[in-house]
């Protein structure tokens, strides 16, 4: 099993789900969270007063899949999630070693 974690644009979250939903992968836990990377924050304007806003607004998604279904999951994130400008985000995927459904018990790939 595999755990994608990708951060991204707020506007971008509705389509990437409905895409992931088309699919047949389901169930994600949503963060909203702020950050930055290279791009360092951004400047606003507000009455005639800029102001340096450090941290970014993102979402972060958790996706959690099996190891047949990583590829689409990645795929679908990237087509959806790409503006291409600076600030689209990032994509980290790491190995779990177990999943255990707290109500039935299932463990494994039947937990998710």
């Amino acid at each position: 099993m595999k755990k994608v974690e990708a951060i991204i644009r707020h506007f971008k979250l509705e389509d990437v789900k409905n895409s992931l939903a088309e699919q047949d992968i389901h169930g994600m836990t949503v963060s909203e969270v702020r950050g930055f990377g290279r791009q360092k924050g951004h400047s606003e304007m507000y009455r005639g007063t800029e102001y340096a806003i450090d941290f970014v607004p993102k979402v972060k998604l958790e996706i959690v899949c099996a190891d047949e279904t990583l590829q689409k999951v990645v795929d679908i994130v990237l087509k959806n999630a790409q503006t291409g400008n600076i600030g689209d985000g990032k994509i980290f995927i790491t190995e779990l070693h177990n999943a255990i459904r707290i109500r039935t018990g299932e463990m494994g790939e039947e937990a998710i």
